[in-house]
């Protein structure tokens, strides 16, 4: 069973300082079902007890009985890939703010959120370079036939095409073209071509072309009402001879049967993914080691980026309760 552990300030001298800004102090719970690096935990105690909150903890929890207990008498939230439902903000009657220490926040149910003023914050940026990473070594992985015997292929000279050029796109590109690959790009919501200048990078104006060119498509868009199975059978199948699609943003947004339908079809056509979709068995039977998805989502799952994007959710609550900065709220 987890339990809740409760932090308090180490140093209890008699003064007024300190009695002040424990008793102004919040709550701040820390609710990770897949708990942080210890050094992690450590740090974000640290800028939270520093700034006169408390922290609670709870960790590797089996039941949303205790999620929904825990939560009753908090002020603040900080989660990983934990659900935020209605129901948990609801059980919340003092909660002021959520934080999703990573970039995607399709976790937290933002419209109930918002329906009582409750801000929701993710972290952009925090977890970018392990992502990225993930995504280079997942085509070199698929391009040399999934580290088993026989002939593989190089990535070098291939034209990557990045499908949303934010943060994680743009690291994507960097290290691309470091390893010698044509990058082009599309995201329509990048309005200053100079971005793409900057960085060297073609600048895409459809999505079809983009697919059409693409030897390696790294998908980083974030599941939206509009985004959820938008990428499906017309779009892989229109991938030049022996592409690899990686995706390494959520699975929602592929057409689970679109693709199914394009591996058996095509079978040229290479998928890898960070997250095992719900045709997982299907796509294993007819395709072989032309797909492969990791067990669990491990974009962000470094030592690195798990310290990084869990001190900044601290410093993100603490800046909001003493300034009441709103900079990365996600639900306006």
């Amino acid at each position: 069973m987890a339990t809740i552990v409760p932090y308090t300030f180490e140093k209890k001298e008699d003064s007024a300082v300190y009695f002040t800004s424990f008793v102004k102090g919040m709550k701040v719970l820390i609710a990770t079902e897949k708990p942080f690096a210890a050094a992690a935990v450590d740090g974000i105690v640290e800028i939270l007890e520093s700034a006169g909150h408390t922290v609670a903890r709870l960790e590797k929890y089996k039941e949303k009985s205790e999620l929904l207990d825990a939560v009753a008498d908090i002020d603040a939230l900080i989660v990983r890939s934990d659900k935020v439902t209605a129901d948990v903000i609801a059980a919340a009657p003092n909660l002021k703010i959520v934080v999703r220490a990573g970039a995607g926040y399709d976790n937290v149910d933002c419209a109930a959120a918002k329906a009582r003023d409750i801000v929701v914050m993710n972290t952009p940026g925090q977890n970018s370079n392990a992502v990225a990473e993930l995504a280079l070594a997942m085509m070199i992985f698929m391009s040399r036939n999934c580290f088993t015997p026989g002939t593989g292929g190089e990535i070098k000279g291939k034209t990557l095409a990045i499908h949303a050029y934010g943060n994680v796109g743009r690291l994507v590109g960097q290290k691309g073209k470091a390893l010698g690959m044509n990058v082009i790009a599309y995201d329509p919501f990048v309005a200053d071509d100079s971005v793409f200048e900057a960085d060297g990078v073609e600048k895409i104006t459809t999505i079809e072309e983009l697919y059409r060119r693409a030897d390696f498509l790294s998908l980083h868009i974030p599941a939206t009402p509009q985004t959820k199975g938008s990428i499906g059978y017309d779009l892989i199948t229109s991938m030049p001879k022996g592409a690899t699609l990686v995706n390494t943003a959520r699975k929602e947004v592929i057409d689970e049967a679109g693709l199914c339908k394009a591996l058996a079809e095509r079978d040229d056509i290479k998928y890898v993914s960070d997250v095992a979709p719900d045709c997982c068995a299907d796509l294993c039977n007819c395709a072989g080691k032309r797909y492969f998805a990791t067990p669990k989502k491990m974009g962000a799952e470094t030592a690195e980026a798990n310290i990084n994007a869990g001190l900044a959710a601290a410093r993100q609550i603490v800046d909001f309760f003493a300034t009441g900065n709103r900079r990365f709220q996600v639900n306006k």
